[in-house]
């Protein structure tokens, strides 16, 4: 195993251990998911039909909310004892870390969001009419477009005495094209109305671009006093 898959694979192990300790961000987003699953349930009254139209963005804002509680406390964690210091000074590349970072917060809103399924389909009396393996892609990429750019935006936003608001007024504009494709997206698979690889190409190019983006610029941003 190269040195930074090491690296990497150690971060990662090391975040989902705390978590799983902790269970912090998990329960956080969960009661916020499910608050905000609860309080549209009352205030809409939707028929079946009504349902698999308005799900589609009902569905993200609660993923991109709750996904914010995960993403502030992704570099809290290694603010105590000096540890992203020491990551800084030494010869690891920063990358790793970032990738690790990246894939552990995919974890804990995949975790989320096979969680927060059931409910929606209880709640809202959904069912997929589109291809089912064309939701699972669309939500494993648009997944990826909220934690890729919100690790990175949380990383930059660290240091900020207001990190809590800073993150969200960073992330949400920057999101926009993505969040359009996962609604659009989900929408398109839920009432199987239209297809949905228009959207899972959109999707898919947003995470390309955004990632090598991100992988560029984050050792700026590691180093950056």
């Amino acid at each position: 195993m190269s040195k930074p898959s090491g690296i990497m694979r150690a971060t990662l192990v090391k975040d989902l251990r705390l978590e799983w300790r902790s269970k912090d961000a998990i329960n956080a987003m969960l009661f916020f998911a499910l608050l905000v699953v609860v309080i549209f349930s009352f205030s809409f009254d939707p028929t079946a039909e009504e349902s698999r139209h308005i799900a589609g963005g009902l569905i993200w804002v609660a993923f991109l909310f709750a996904a914010v509680v995960a993403l502030n406390q992704t570099w809290a964690r290694e603010l105590r004892n000096q540890v992203l210091d020491g990551f800084r000074v030494s010869p690891a590349p920063p990358n790793a870390l970032f990738l690790a970072k990246a894939f552990g917060n995919f974890i804990f809103v995949a975790v989320l969001e096979m969680l927060m399924a059931p409910l929606f389909v209880i709640f809202y009396n959904l069912r997929v009419i589109g291809s089912f393996p064309q939701l699972l892609l669309l939500v494993a990429l648009g997944t990826w477009a909220l934690v890729v750019n919100g690790t990175f935006f949380a990383a930059m936003s660290l240091r900020t005495r207001s990190r809590e608001i800073m993150l969200p007024l960073l992330l949400f504009p920057i999101s926009i094209p993505a969040i359009i494709g996962m609604v659009n997206g989900t929408t398109a698979i839920l009432t199987g109305d239209d297809p949905a690889l228009f959207w899972i190409v959109l999707l898919a190019t947003y995470n390309l671009v955004f990632t090598t983006g991100s992988l560029l610029l984050f050792p700026t941003v590691l180093h950056a006093e």
